[in-house]
């Protein structure tokens, strides 16, 4: 059953704290995933289940916002009562939900906003909103080994966001710079489809075959759109052009231009991370996002990383996709004290801004 409380006037909200070995439950639904894990005290994972849509998106050769949705709708409740069952904990035992309110598919979004809301109401837990972007710092944060020392430069990357953040602290955000057209994850993805890698799903292949690439030719160089500019924005569509201009022309392989694509993209990301560290005297320098689980990507900048005398840090693997454990995390670290009522999805939501 689709539970909607939007409507009603919530009276009563038990206030936040900072209990120890408090318990975050936290739901994420922003695009074609249907996520919850538990979380203790912001870094412990305690359990963590997802159900995927992807097989259907591969199908129909992307993601269909409503056919997500719909599936959303059909998974919500037996992944929030399988997160349970997994964590041996009850609903009682759970001291806040977090859920990512934006940004995201607007669907999608609705499905786990509204279920937060429900159970929230029902269990009588404070809930928190979560920005999906912010959280996906957060997966640096949960079973780390080393300590996050601020102020941190954050790369968020990933499909729909090229983000350059300085994290003074938590809950305290400055946006330095961002993409001014497509995201380094669109940009690997059309790249890919361009290069007939992969229709769906792509980057992540483009990057397969990049790595297995043994060829080199120094006549081929793409260009480092705006890598020297006087700013920390980033902008990726011109690549996209000079790929096709190149595979047009017929005189290089594919995995070749691959290659170099993907040289490309992760010299420009690299470059103005260590110059925006630098700038803003940064401690750490944290990666977040999905094209954060790119090897190359990894490579270069904990080389740089190392060279220029920055602590890195970047997420798992598991935790650079779309995951609630990050969501958890990052609610315990962002608590904000928002009437059910006004806790509403946000499908623009960008990095910097406030959740009202």
């Amino acid at each position: 059953m689709y539970l909607s409380i939007s409507s009603y006037r919530i009276i009563f909200k038990p206030p936040l704290m900072y209990n120890p070995n408090m318990l975050i439950l936290g739901i994420e639904t922003s695009c074609d995933e249907t996520a919850v894990a538990i979380v203790e005290d912001g870094i412990h994972e305690i359990a963590s289940v997802l159900a995927s849509s992807a097989d259907f998106s591969i199908e129909t050769g992307g993601i269909v916002p409503e056919v997500a949705a719909r599936k959303q709708l059909e998974f919500i409740i037996p992944v929030i009562s399988k997160t349970l069952e997994q964590s041996h904990l009850e609903n009682s035992q759970i001291d806040a939900i977090a859920v990512t309110v934006g940004p995201g598919l607007i669907g999608s979004l609705i499905v786990g906003v509204e279920s937060a809301k429900a159970l929230s109401f029902a269990c009588n837990k404070p809930l928190i909103a979560v920005n999906h972007l912010i959280g996906h710092i957060y997966g640096n944060f949960v079973d780390s080994k080393k300590a996050v020392e601020f102020p941190a430069l954050v790369l968020v990357v990933s499909g729909g966001h090229t983000d350059l953040v300085l994290m003074k602290g938590h809950g305290n955000f400055e946006y330095i710079g961002g993409t001014l057209d497509d995201a380094a994850g669109e940009t690997f993805d059309k790249t890919a489809r361009l290069l007939g890698i992969s229709p769906y799903y792509g980057g992540a292949a483009l990057s397969k075959v990049a790595s297995e690439c043994k060829e080199s030719n120094p006549i081929l160089k793409l260009p480092r759109p705006i890598m020297h500019s006087n700013n920390f924005d980033f902008s990726f569509s011109g690549l996209k052009t000079a790929v096709r201009t190149v595979a047009l022309a017929k005189k290089f392989s594919f995995e070749l231009i691959a290659k170099e694509f993907e040289e490309a993209i992760v010299e420009v990301l690299v470059f103005k991370t260590i110059k925006a560290a630098k700038k803003y005297d940064a401690k750490s320098i944290l990666l977040g996002g999905g094209v954060s689980a790119n090897r190359r990507l990894r490579e270069v900048i904990e080389q740089e990383s190392e060279k220029n005398g920055f602590n890195l840090h970047v997420p798992p693997l598991k935790l650079c996709a779309d995951s609630a454990v990050y969501i958890a995390s990052a609610g315990f670290f962002n608590q904000n004290k928002l009437e059910l009522k006004d806790i509403q999805p946000n499908p623009s939501l960008g990095i910097a801004d406030e959740i009202k």
